[in-house]
């Protein structure tokens, strides 16, 4: 992608089409609290006319009753792991897992980790080697995508274990906190990344910037001709701090993202829509923004990675969602109804094993999960960080 042609483009398209102002809020964000198979219809953002700053949990409350409860049957797979941040699993059987402070990607085997790529990274506060996804197309080989900061931004590379990576992406904004980072295919085979809005709340919701939005690629990193807006990677903004992406099985994107010490949200993501940061947080009445479906507030929540369980086998819970919570201490379990409401909440393995920050179904049906104790804001054991395998069974 020429970098200087897409910025040219978006600043003509900032001043065609996004003269609205936005008005600078005049309490600045505190550090973070916790922290579709179908085709992109063609348009543009909806921006606001006016700031609304709304602020509110219509989160349905949790209600074990509503469908039996899960008991999960836990197995340590790997200890001793330092900031463990994604976790793939390619197609051919194995498995990859970053670490965020060393800017590592290791290989999984027989519950070791054998390094296979350093990435040149710059660790500061939040940043780091983030995302990892493989890519659906290889069966033999492994090609693995990497999110990563460095001294000037944050970059997307692709790379096979072993051989020098290739930067597909670069230029998204990088600060302290708010990286976002999260990688993962979509059902239509493109590379949709999360990113942060850099501490620089202003722009999740300018046009010209890749901060605070999710963006989709193919995976050689070029733009898709449908995307929502014209020679842009930008598939939908408004966003704090984007740090799961999971699609239903019709092919529909939900997104978890932290909120400013309150208003965790669940969102489901369109191509083209507006989700409001900052001008609104949580639920409004503003029919420029697009409402989340769920809210929770951080001491719950802080709702990191999430993943559609697939399992036909298991017809109790096939389609439910589960999301990872770092301060919350817990794995969230949200059920749905056929027009894609949440219907019921609960949550499971609440501080047993600390912060979780991924959440990732194995080919085996089972959950897959990282803990995040090492990363400054925890409370290690002398065995975390941890991966551990969660299988499911009903009470």
């Amino acid at each position: 992608m020429q970098t200087l042609q897409f910025y040219g483009l978006m600043h003509m398209i900032r001043r065609n089409f996004f003269a609205l102002g936005i008005v600078t809020l005049s309490l600045f964000l505190s550090v973070c609290s916790s922290q579709s198979s179908q085709a992109p219809e063609k348009g543009h953002f909806a921006m606001a006319a006016q700031p609304e700053i709304v602020r509110t949990n219509n989160s349905p409350t949790p209600n074990a009753a509503a469908k039996p409860t899960l008991v999960p049957q836990v197995d340590v797979i790997a200890t001793h792991l330092k900031i463990p941040w994604a976790i793939a699993f390619t197609n051919n059987g194995r498995v990859f897992i970053t670490e965020r402070a060393r800017g590592v990607v290791s290989e999984l085997i027989d519950g070791k980790l054998s390094e296979v790529q350093k990435l040149p990274i710059h660790a500061n506060g939040e940043g780091g080697l983030l995302g990892l996804a493989a890519s659906p197309e290889f069966a033999t080989d492994s090609q693995l995508f990497v999110y990563y900061t460095t001294r000037t931004d944050n970059r997307v590379a692709r790379f096979e274990p072993g051989k020098k990576p290739v930067v597909i992406l670069k230029g998204i904004p990088s600060a302290a906190i708010h990286n976002g980072g999260r990688l993962a295919f979509g059902p239509d085979g493109m590379l949709y990344i999360s990113t942060g809005d850099s501490a620089n709340a202003r722009l999740a919701q300018d046009p010209a910037s890749l901060a605070g939005k999710i963006l989709r690629i193919h995976p050689d990193g070029s733009i898709p001709d449908d995307n929502p807006l014209p020679d842009s990677p930008i598939y939908a903004l408004g966003f704090r701090n984007v740090q799961g992406l999971a699609w239903n099985a019709n092919g529909e994107l939900f997104a978890t993202e932290f909120g400013p010490q309150i208003d965790d949200e669940l969102n489901h993501v369109k191509p083209g829509k507006n989700y409001g940061w900052p001008e609104v947080t949580g639920k409004s009445g503003n029919k420029k923004f697009t409402n989340p479906i769920a809210v929770q507030q951080p001491r719950d929540a802080s709702w990191s990675d999430a993943t559609f369980l697939h399992n036909p086998n298991s017809p109790t819970w096939n389609g439910d969602l589960f999301v990872a919570a770092l301060r919350g201490k817990r794995l969230w379990h949200f059920t749905f109804n056929d027009s894609g409401r949440v219907t019921n909440e609960q949550y499971l393995l609440h501080n047993e094993y600390g912060r979780l920050r991924s959440v990732t179904q194995a080919p085996d049906g089972s959950l897959w999960i990282l803990t995040s104790n090492h990363d400054g804001r925890g409370e290690p054991t002398d065995k975390d960080d941890r991966i551990l395998r969660v299988t499911l069974s009903t009470q």
